[in-house]
Order: structure tokens, then sequence, then C-alpha cells
């Protein structure tokens, strides 16, 4: 059986790391502020902001969220965004996504600072980690590495297969993979014969949104295993894209949903203002 691997307390020790610099960096003077723009009433959204908001006051970053209607206009959202990007105490900016169908995705996520953007989603920061360059990198992508790493795996040689190519999370830890020296598969809807290429993996990440998609005979044996998949089931289970039950009898290790990556996205983001806080002033990164 595959040892669980405890994205909860993993999460835990990365806001206490973020814990200790967010206070090292109030003895220098420098108090760290996080800017959410909310549009619309999407429960979701709502629920994940007000996450957001408590794990920055756990680690003493200054969270202030902009909730703004759900009619509200493009034009009004980009104002806030430009307000924003030139305010000397804001340090990461993010907008949450979905936004209302009348507002372009790319053009809010394109008039953020690309220093700002502590979700990595800016094509600016997208280009950086293609470019093996330092900047700031999408949350979950990073949160995946580190329980990756957290399994002890060395990922040098290894086969990884990605499941997904979205901007958010396949594609970004593709690159990740690749910077740590893994061979890595980036398979997708247009993919043939996908159980064979899933088989081959090492490391197995999966991110595409289909409920136990991904059955555990499709897995080899002694496979890490890491679920970003966020569903429910026809019985309204939360459940990931990989079937749990039958894919901890071939890993070596695997990710529980809920409880794995979830809440390292969120302690990313916390990592994330506080290496934004950092580059701005010119100091050196806490981690």
């Amino acid at each position: 059986m595959a040892q669980i691997i405890d994205g909860k307390a993993i999460a835990a020790k990365v806001r206490q790391e973020v814990s200790q610099a967010v206070e090292s960096l109030k003895e220098r003077g420098v108090e760290i502020g996080l800017h959410v723009v909310l549009v619309g009433d999407d429960p979701a959204s709502h629920v994940y902001v007000r996450n957001k908001e408590r794990a920055a006051a756990e680690v003493g970053i200054l969270s202030t969220t902009h909730r703004l209607p759900q009619d509200a206009t493009e034009s009004e959202v980009l104002t806030l965004l430009a307000s924003l990007n030139s305010h000397a105490g804001v340090d990461g900016v993010l907008v949450q996504l979905p936004v209302p169908p009348h507002i372009d995705t790319n053009r809010m996520t394109d008039a953020q600072d690309p220093a700002r953007d502590v979700d990595g989603f800016h094509p600016v920061n997208l280009g950086m980690l293609v470019s093996d360059r330092p900047g700031l990198l999408a949350c979950t992508p990073a949160g995946c590495l580190r329980l990756i790493d957290e399994t002890g795996t060395d990922l040098k040689g290894k086969r990884a297969v990605v499941v997904g190519r979205s901007l958010i999370v396949g594609k970004p830890m593709a690159h990740l993979l690749l910077q740590r020296h893994a061979t890595v598969t980036v398979c997708h809807s247009r993919t043939q014969d996908l159980p064979a290429r899933i088989a081959e993996a090492d490391v197995l990440v999966a991110a595409i949104g289909r409920a136990d998609m991904i059955q555990g005979d499709w897995i080899k044996e002694g496979a890490v295993v890491i679920d970003v998949g966020m569903n429910r089931n026809a019985q309204g289970k939360l459940t990931g894209d990989v079937d749990f039950e039958s894919a901890s009898k071939k890993a070596s290790f695997i990710t529980p949903v809920p409880g794995g990556v979830g809440p390292m996205t969120i302690a990313y983001l916390m990592r994330n203002t506080v290496i934004a806080a950092c580059a701005r002033r010119g100091l050196p990164f806490p981690f």
C-alpha cells in the first residue's frame, strides 16, 4: 500500500517557513501586503479567498480583498489593477479566477505587474520559467514539486508523466520537472493510449479535472502519484483525477483528495508574496 503524502502537514511546514521570513522582514521594517481582486459572486471563489485571507493572517502578511460586483466592467477592474501596480505598499496581487464571462481573463493577467504576480500566471513569469531564470512560479506546480521532494524522490533520470497541459498546472509542472532533470511526457485529450503512457511513469502528476479517470492498473508499481484534481463524483463525493483506492495499491506514495495538493497551493501563494516583497526591495530571498 502507498504511503499517504500529507499535504496539510507539509503546507503547515511551508507556512511556518513563511512566517519566520515575515517576522525577520518585520524586524527590518518591512510590512508585506497581499491584495486580492475578487469579481462576482462565484461561491467557490469566495471560499478560496477566505482561505487565502486566513493563511495570510496566520503568517503575518497584511491581506486586503477588493470585492467587485458581478456587473463590474472590465475597465473598472483594469483601473483597480493599475492602481495596485503603482502602490508602494502592495507586494503581491492576484485576480481570483474565474472572472465573469464579460471580462477577458488574459487581459486581466497581462495587466498585472509581473513583479507582483504572485499567482505566477503572467506571460513574463511563465517565460522566465521556460528560460530557466528565476521568477514567480505558479503556486500549484511549485507546491506539487515540494510534495515530491518530501517523499525523498530524486527526479534525475526519472520518467515523469504530466496529464493535463493547462498554463496553470500542466505546462509549468512539466518545466519544473525538466529543471530537475526528469524525462517528461505531457499527456492531454488527444494523447493516444493514455494508460500505456501512464504505465511508464516513475512520477505521475494528474491535472485533468475528470473524477477518478486514472485507474490503479494503469500505474507503474512504486510510482509517486500527485493528484491535482478536485472533482465531485456521481455520489457527490469530493475526489481527484486518480482512483485513489486502486492506485494506492500500486503507488509508493500518493496524495489524497482533499488534503493533498490543495493546501500547498495557498501555502506557496504566501511564499511567493514574500519572494515578491524581497525582490522589489533588493533583499535576499529567505528560502
